[in-house]
């Protein structure tokens, strides 16, 4: 076992090498660990037991046992100020995901156990239909999710996310959905019934429009012409939906931030926004790892690039710059991001959440 490395000297970690399918390339230690291991550790060597190639490693769901499902958000940078997560992980693999690190909080790696051990919240329906009962809940607007995806590939068989949107339905609470997948559009009888209300909003999560690169990005969730798809059918409801442009990252997609929103304005998208690149806690060693194994002709680039929109560092967590970065690079973002959302029809304000519209059956008004 190895001692835990400086806070930044990630170049001498030994990378697993692609594992087909998922995004990262090795398991970092535990930020939680007083000693780290930071090869392959214990999960990766039942993979490499199990397939001595490499070439894929299974899935695994485990339950979640939480008894409350409704979390507070302390984040003052944010627009919403609570959050329903159906699962913990995420199967889509994304490399730059800033929620990795959540899955330290489970004694597992913010790395490949991420994104095939998920924690999978059988009873949030339940308990999210009697925490809405509470009279103490005011019917503030939940955004959905705020640490996975909520459709990633295994909704398609547990409809956790679905059965939550029943509540929701049921008590016309209002809620924000934030997704990378087509499986949204499975939910569009329930996502018209809150519409009706004007208690529901999409993001859809677009991140380049080259499939090659998004494969390698993200591997497990739907391709970029899927993505403008779902904007488009869910437009032509009439349910608001934005496209996210997140995270950019220098040199790798910061380029593609006019492209991408002339084709979701173009798809119907009615608004727009974006996040520079956060690498909290270990994902500064997934990432490096893997900037140098699939762009090792500009990896230097792209660190000096973030460090500069960073102070200097590879990342930095202040409210309010997090997720814009500062300098000149980060500026630049900023303004070109502006300019073209403006060209596009995508810089209007967003319509507000209408949660007056909350009531708890047997209420009187329920059925008006």
């Amino acid at each position: 076992m190895d001692t835990p490395h400086p806070a930044e000297d990630y170049r001498d970690l030994p990378a697993h090498g692609p594992v087909r399918g998922r995004g990262a390339g090795l398991n970092p230690g535990n930020r939680f660990e007083g000693v780290r291991l930071h090869v392959l550790g214990e999960h990766l060597d039942a993979v490499h037991a199990e397939l001595p190639d490499g070439s894929q490693t299974a899935t695994r769901v485990y339950a979640d046992r939480t008894r409350t499902v409704i979390n507070p958000v302390d984040s003052p940078d944010l627009n919403f100020k609570w959050t329903v997560n159906p699962y913990r992980g995420c199967e889509h693999g994304c490399i730059y995901c800033y929620a990795r690190p959540s899955h330290e909080y489970l004694a597992l790696s913010s790395g490949l156990d991420f994104e095939t051990r998920i924690i999978a919240k059988h009873e949030a329906p339940a308990l999210l239909r009697a925490e809405l009962m509470k009279t103490s809940w005011k019917g503030e607007r939940i955004a959905m999710s705020g640490i996975t995806d909520p459709y990633q590939p295994v909704e398609r068989e547990l409809r956790i996310t679905r059965r939550c949107l029943e509540v929701f339905a049921e008590f016309r609470q209002s809620v924000a959905i934030i997704t990378k997948s087509r499986l949204v559009l499975r939910d569009l009888d329930l996502l018209e019934r809150l519409h009706e209300h004007r208690a529901v909003s999409v993001g859809v999560s677009i991140t380049t429009l080259d499939p090659t690169l998004a494969r390698i990005m993200e591997p497990r969730a739907a391709a970029p012409a899927a993505r403008l798809d779902t904007i488009r059918e869910l437009a032509a409801r009439g349910i608001p939906v934005i496209v996210m442009v997140a995270p950019i990252i220098p040199r790798i997609n910061d380029h593609e931030i006019p492209s991408i929103l002339r084709a979701a304005g173009g798809a119907g998208a009615g608004g727009a926004g974006y996040v520079l690149l956060r690498l909290p806690h270990q994902i500064k060693a997934l990432f490096i790892e893997w900037l140098g194994r699939h762009f090792p002709d500009r990896a230097a680039h792209v660190e000096a690039l973030i460090r500069g929109a960073r102070g200097g560092d590879l990342y930095r967590a202040d409210f309010f710059t997090r997720q814009r970065g500062t300098g000149d690079y980060a500026a630049q973002i900023g303004r070109t991001f502006r300019l073209f959302s403006r060209r596009y029809g995508l810089d209007a304000a967003r319509p507000p959440s209408n949660t007056g519209a909350f009531r708890r059956p047997g209420e009187a008004g329920l059925f008006d």
